[in-house]
C-alpha cells in the first residue's frame, strides 16, 4: 500500500463514520490501555463509532500519524474533525466537554450517561 493509498483509506474511513476511532486492537479487545480508555468513554456515552485496528497495517499505523500530524494512537475523529488522543478525550470527558462536543456535532448519545 502506498502512502497515497493509505491516506485515501484513512479518509474514506473518517468520511464513512461520523465517529471514527483509530486504535490498537478492536473495541471488543483493545490491545493498549489508552485505546481501552477511549473505547470505555465512548461506550459509556453511548456513542456509536467505527474503528480501525492500526496493528493490522503498518501503512495505516504510520499513515494515521502523518494524516493528523499527531504522533500517538488512539486518535478520535468526529464528523471528519480530529479531536485528539487518549489524554485529550479523557480530559474532555471528565469536564463535560466531550458530551457537549458530540451533541453539538449531532452524534446520538445515551440520555443517562
Amino acid at each position: 500500500m502506498s502512502e497515497n493509498a493509505a491516506f485515501d483509506a484513512i479518509k474514506a474511513k473518517i468520511d464513512a463514520n461520523p465517529v471514527m476511532l483509530f486504535m490498537k486492537g478492536t473495541p471488543q479487545f483493545p490491545q493498549c490501555g489508552f485505546s481501552s480508555v477511549v473505547v470505555q468513554i465512548l461506550d459509556y456515552l453511548g456513542a456509536e463509532f467505527g474503528s480501525e485496528n492500526v496493528l493490522e497495517s503498518d501503512h495505516i499505523r504510520q499513515g494515521i500519524k502523518d494524516f493528523s500530524d499527531w504522533p500517538t494512537i488512539p486518535q478520535l475523529y468526529v464528523k471528519g474533525e480530529f479531536v485528539g488522543g487518549c489524554d485529550i478525550i479523557r480530559e474532555m470527558f471528565e469536564n463535560g466537554e466531550l458530551r457537549a462536543f458530540l451533541e453539538e456535532k449531532g452524534v446520538s448519545l445515551k440520555a443517562d450517561a
